[in-house]
C-alpha cells in the first residue's frame, strides 16, 4: 500500500512535470487552477517545480508569479459565486449528494465557515494560508455576501501571492531537489502560516507603541 502511494505520487510528479514542461506558464496557470479547486494536483508540486525552472533559467519570477496568483484568485472567484448564488441549504445538500465527486465533503465548508466566522474578513487571507482550506474560504464568504471586489478581493491577492510564493521560492533554493517540498508540505504551510501571524504581531506592537 505504502508503495503504491508512493508510486501514485511519483507518476503524479511527472504527469506535473510533463504538462510544466510542455506548457509552460499555460501548463502552471492550469495546474494551479486545478489544485485551488481541491482536485488530487497539488500545488505543492507545481510551484516548486515552476521555482526550480526559475532557477535553471527557463522560466522568469513574475510572469510564474503572475499566472499561478491569475489562477489561485479566478478559482476564488468561483467558490465565492457558488457561495452568493447557490446559498448554505442549497450547497449543503449538493455537496451530502455529489460532493465526492469534486474531493469536496461538509466538514470543508464548515472548517472554512468557522474560519470565516472567527477573523471576518481578515479570514480570507488566513484561510489561504491554512492547509486544507484554500480556496473554499471563498465560499462561506459569498455566502455571507462580503463585497466581491473590496476587502475580499485585497486578502484574496495577497493570500495567493503569499501562498504561491513560499512554495515556488522553497523550489528554486532546492534546484534538483524540489520534490522535497511534498514530503515536508505540511510543516512548510503551517511554517508560512506562524510568519504571517509573526508579522501581523509585529506590526500590531509596533502601531501600539507608536501611539503610547
Amino acid at each position: 500500500m505504502i508503495r503504491s502511494v508512493g508510486d501514485l505520487l511519483a507518476n503524479l510528479a511527472q504527469w506535473i512535470t510533463d504538462v510544466v514542461y510542455s506548457f509552460g506558464y499555460i501548463g502552471v496557470f492550469v495546474l494551479v487552477a486545478i489544485g485551488n479547486l481541491h482536485l488530487p494536483v497539488p500545488t505543492q508540486i507545481t510551484l516548486p517545480l515552476a521555482g526550480f525552472l526559475i532557477g535553471q533559467g527557463q522560466f522568469t519570477f513574475v510572469p510564474v508569479m503572475a499566472s499561478s496568483t491569475a489562477a489561485a484568485v479566478g478559482v476564488s472567484f468561483v467558490f465565492y459565486y457558488v457561495g452568493l448564488w447557490i446559498g448554505e441549504e442549497n450547497l449543503r445538500r449538493f455537496v451530502g449528494r455529489f460532493g465526492r465527486f469534486f474531493f469536496l465533503r461538509e466538514k470543508d465548508l464548515d472548517k472554512a465557515g468557522a474560519v470565516f466566522d472567527r477573523h471576518d474578513g481578515k479570514a480570507i487571507l488566513i484561510g489561504h494560508l491554512l492547509p486544507g482550506v484554500g480556496a473554499f474560504i471563498s465560499i462561506p464568504a459569498g455566502l455571507r455576501h462580503m463585497s466581491a471586489f473590496g476587502w475580499f478581493t485585497f486578502y484574496t491577492v495577497i493570500g495567493s501571492i503569499l501562498w504561491n510564493a513560499g512554495f515556488v521560492v522553497l523550489g528554486w533554493l532546492l534546484g534538483e531537489n524540489w520534490q522535497l517540498v511534498k514530503q515536508y508540505a505540511a510543516i512548510i504551510e503551517y511554517a508560512v502560516l506562524a510568519a504571517f501571524a509573526a508579522v501581523v504581531i509585529w506590526f500590531v506592537v509596533r502601531r501600539w507603541k507608536a501611539r503610547g
